[in-house]
C-alpha cells in the first residue's frame, strides 16, 4: 500500500493536513532517513519510518498500545481529581485518538490497552467475546474458600438484574486472591469482593486473554503491541498460564 507523505503524517497525528504539509515544505521531515521536501511524495507503508523533533515513529495504519498504570491517575481525557493516563502518552498518540481499552480506577496499577481502532475495542471489552481480564487482588481480610466459590457462583451487585460470576477465582495466600473477569463494569473487582464478605484493599491487573502484562515495562511506560501480542490478547479462555 502506498501512502502520501503530509496524508500519512496527519494519520499518525503529527498536525492538520496544512500544517504537516508545511513541516515537510520547511524540510522538517525525514522518511526512512532521508530528508522530503515534497508532500505529495508516495511511499509504501510497509516499514515506513518519519523522522522529526529527533525522534523516529513507524507508520503504523492503527495504533494498538499497552501501558503499565500507576496508581494515582484516571483513564480520562478529562480527569477530575488525579492526572490523566493520556498525559503518560506522546503527544502524536493522543492526537490520533487512541482510546482506553475499559478502565482502570485511579487506585488500580498493572496493564492497560489503548487503541484507535474501533472493531479491536469492542471485542476486546465484549462479554460475549470472553476475553478474560486477570486481577491480582490484595484483601483486608483473610481470604476464604466460600468467599471463592461465592465469587466463581456468582454475587449479587447493586443495580445488574441477576448475580455476576468470575471465570476464576484462587486464593494466592492468606489475604490475596487471582480473579479472572470476561467482562469489565464500572468497579467490578471491588464491587464483587465486597459482595463476598472482604474488601480489596489494592489491586492490580496481570493479564488479558494470554497476553501478559510484561516485567520490564516500568509503571507509567507504554510500548507498541506486536502481532504476536495481538494474538495473545485475543485467545478466548482460558488462556492464561502462571
Amino acid at each position: 500500500m502506498k501512502v502520501r507523505l503530509a496524508r500519512a503524517l496527519q494519520s499518525q497525528g503529527f498536525g492538520s493536513r496544512r500544517g504537516c504539509i508545511l513541516r515537510v515544505r520547511r524540510g522538517e521531515i525525514a522518511v526512512n532517513g532521508e530528508v522530503c521536501e515534497n508532500p505529495d511524495a508516495e511511499f509504501d507503508a510497509e516499514g515506513l519510518v518519519f523522522t522529526l523533533d529527533g525522534a523516529d515513529w513507524p507508520y503504523r495504519e492503527r495504533a494498538y498500545l499497552v501501558m503499565h498504570k500507576p496508581a494515582g491517575y484516571e483513564c480520562s481525557h478529562k480527569p477530575s481529581h488525579h492526572p490523566s493516563v493520556f498525559s503518560l502518552l506522546p503527544a502524536p498518540l493522543v492526537e490520533r485518538g487512541v482510546q482506553c481499552i475499559g478502565r482502570l480506577d485511579q487506585d488500580t496499577t498493572g496493564l492497560l490497552l489503548f487503541t484507535d481502532d474501533g472493531q479491536f475495542q469492542h471485542r476486546m471489552i465484549s462479554p460475549k467475546k470472553q476475553v478474560a481480564k486477570h486481577y491480582r487482588a490484595a484483601c483486608a481480610d483473610a481470604v476464604s474458600d466460600a468467599q471463592l466459590a461465592a465469587l466463581c457462583a456468582g454475587v449479587q451487585l447493586n443495580d445488574e438484574p441477576a448475580p455476576v460470576a468470575a471465570l476464576a477465582a484462587e486464593r494466592l495466600d492468606g489475604r490475596s486472591l487471582r480473579l479472572v473477569l470476561a467482562e469489565g463494569k464500572y468497579h467490578q473487582v471491588r464491587r464483587m469482593v465486597a459482595a463476598a464478605g472482604n474488601h480489596v484493599t489494592a489491586l492490580h491487573r496481570e493479564a488479558v486473554g494470554a497476553y501478559r502484562l510484561p516485567d520490564d515495562l516500568a509503571p507509567g511506560a507504554w510500548r507498541w503491541l506486536d502481532a504476536e501480542g495481538l494474538s495473545q490478547l485475543e485467545q478466548p479462555w482460558p488462556s492464561a498460564t502462571y
